[in-house]
């Protein structure tokens, strides 16, 4: 998706990532503003834990969360897709494992904002608490796990 993406254009690529069959079960398509680094680091940290991951670089990033229905208070750097579900930036690789397990009625889960220490935000400064957040269609959210 680029600037000139037409708003149609830019709604079918988040259904089809969103519709998850024609992907392995386990690929996590992530899209991510191509300058950010962390975004990088969180797609290693999948594919270090058995994932696949596909790297979709785009400035429309607002738009895949508008479309994917993120709710604003829960966004972060970066929105992936798999087996049908939202993953909202740095959320850890066993949590997305506890989605597909459990199959809950959730849109998706995320770790709003850019928590310190979370999978592809580490470093030599300490790591911070965070939560992550399940939120359904309507955008209500409850906590999935705590870090």
């Amino acid at each position: 998706m680029t600037r000139t993406t037409p708003g149609w254009l830019a709604a079918l690529i988040v259904g089809a990532a969103l519709a998850g069959p024609a992907a392995a079960a386990d690929e996590v398509v992530v899209y991510k503003d191509p300058d950010c680094g962390c975004c990088g680091q969180w797609a290693e940290h999948m594919r270090a834990n058995g994932f696949a991951v596909r790297e979709v670089a785009t400035r429309e990033l607002a738009r895949v969360k508008a479309g994917a229905g993120v709710p604003r208070a829960l966004g972060s750097c970066h929105t992936a897709f798999v087996g049908g579900y939202v993953v909202e930036g740095h959320v850890p690789a066993g949590d997305v494992r506890r989605l597909l397990d459990e199959r809950p009625a959730l849109q998706g889960i995320a770790a709003p904002g850019m928590p310190l220490g979370s999978p592809g935000m580490e470093g030599p400064y300490p790591a911070q608490r965070y939560d992550v957040i399940g939120f359904d269609a309507r955008g209500e959210g409850a906590v999935f796990a705590r870090h």
